[in-house]
């Protein structure tokens, strides 16, 4: 084997990711920007922005071999076994060529029961890729999209040179942890990745885990980020966390979008509601975790009959997005809704059931991407190319 070239990671290799910090081990990708997470109100959002989930180094070389070196955070939960590390996906001229994982890395244990969480310092490690097919060829390496990763090194038995212009439209996206990629089992497997893939655009992923709470520094983010297409989906998490009632939900609704519309007037901007959600549709929050045969469902504690009194279930944030999507596009011809039980519902659930009751599987993220792909992207609908 040839003797291996060290490239250092600089922020210009990566895609997908709003900000850099630098660390005392590497470059860390961040999908919020600095001022946004000097506002993070709690730990949930401050991990999960910092999981690159859509995060990617792109570069062209003839490497048949390339090592990545990464420390991993992994996460845990007392009581439960560890998950599995988290997966890289090297992609070749768009194409899944190989994977791998890091072993070791610090592990965050969280406490479902108490919400105390501590951290075990471990080693950083390489992802390793062997056979990879002779000549230039444009290289992609996904981050596991539910690791926080700090990147070290980059080695390569051929010269790296930067990725050529790609002229794919970005595609802007924020959601919940459905968007970041909950239950799918790597980076390139979340509904949102293949959806772009399918779509030729380029992703930009504002999936956060519990976390799409319409707040104003994520409208911001979004704002300040250049795009030519952009979405939000919207509910589950206002529904779960019990974050807002309707009187409040309404209003957040309109100046999250006002916001996105101040840096981005003219641009495709599409409002998506919360896929199907059986145990939350006419339920309110919050939502309790409960263990059964060491996995974790959850079970709403809400009461339907608080409905009335401006409590929020998927029923009652469907229609508000509805009408006011309908009001805003008279005067915003760009702005678009789609109702997320279109991505998946009453037939999808039955076929592939939410395995904890409220996150698709792997086989569901798939399904979601296709119906997203076709009722989004072709000629006449809200991404279609102008």
């Amino acid at each position: 084997m040839n003797a291996l070239i060290t490239t250092p990671v600089t922020p210009g290799l990566l895609r997908g990711a709003l900000d850099v910090e630098r660390t005392p081990y590497g470059l860390l990708p961040h999908r919020l920007p600095a001022r946004a997470r000097r506002q993070i109100p709690d730990e949930q959002l401050a991990m999960a922005e910092s999981q690159p989930s859509g995060v990617r180094l792109a570069f062209r070389t003839a490497a048949t071999t390339i090592e990545l070196d990464a420390l991993p955070t992994k996460r845990a939960y007392r009581g439960l076994p560890d998950p599995p590390s988290g997966v890289y996906d090297l992609m070749i001229d768009g194409r899944l060529a190989a994977q791998a994982t890091v072993p070791g890395g610090r592990t965050r244990v969280a406490d479902f029961a108490t919400g105390a969480v501590e951290v075990h310092d471990g080693p950083s490690g390489t992802a390793r890729f062997t056979g990879l097919p002779a000549g230039d060829k444009d290289v992609e390496i996904w981050l596991p999209h539910n690791e926080t990763t700090e990147l070290s090194a980059l080695r390569t038995d051929a010269p790296v040179a930067p990725a050529r212009p790609h002229g794919r439209r970005v595609w802007l996206h924020h959601g919940s942890s459905i968007s970041h990629g909950s239950n799918a089992l790597h980076p390139t497997a979340i509904w949102p990745a293949l959806a772009a893939a399918a779509g030729g655009v380029e992703l930009v992923n504002l999936g956060f885990g519990g976390s799409a709470l319409l707040d104003p520094f994520t409208a911001r983010a979004m704002r300040d980020t250049p795009a030519d297409l952009i979405s939000v989906k919207i509910g589950i998490n206002l529904v779960n966390s019990d974050a807002l009632r309707l009187r409040a939900f309404v209003p957040a609704v309109h100046g999250f979008l006002d916001t996105i519309r101040e840096g981005h007037p003219e641009t495709p901007l599409l409002v998506v509601s919360a896929i199907l959600c059986p145990i939350q549709e006419r339920t309110p929050g919050p939502l309790t975790v409960r263990f059964e045969d060491g996995t974790v469902r959850f079970r709403p504690t809400g009461d339907p009959a608080a409905v009335a009194s401006g409590h929020l279930t998927l029923e009652v944030v469907r229609r508000e997005l509805a009408a006011i999507v309908a009001e805003r596009a008279t005067d915003d011809p760009h702005l678009h809704y789609l109702d997320g039980r279109d991505l998946y519902g009453e037939p999808d659930n039955a076929e592939l059931p939410l395995p904890d009751d409220v996150h698709p599987s792997e086989e569901g993220h798939r399904r979601i991407s296709e119906n997203f792909s076709r009722l989004v992207f072709p000629p006449g609908s809200p991404f279609a190319t102008r």
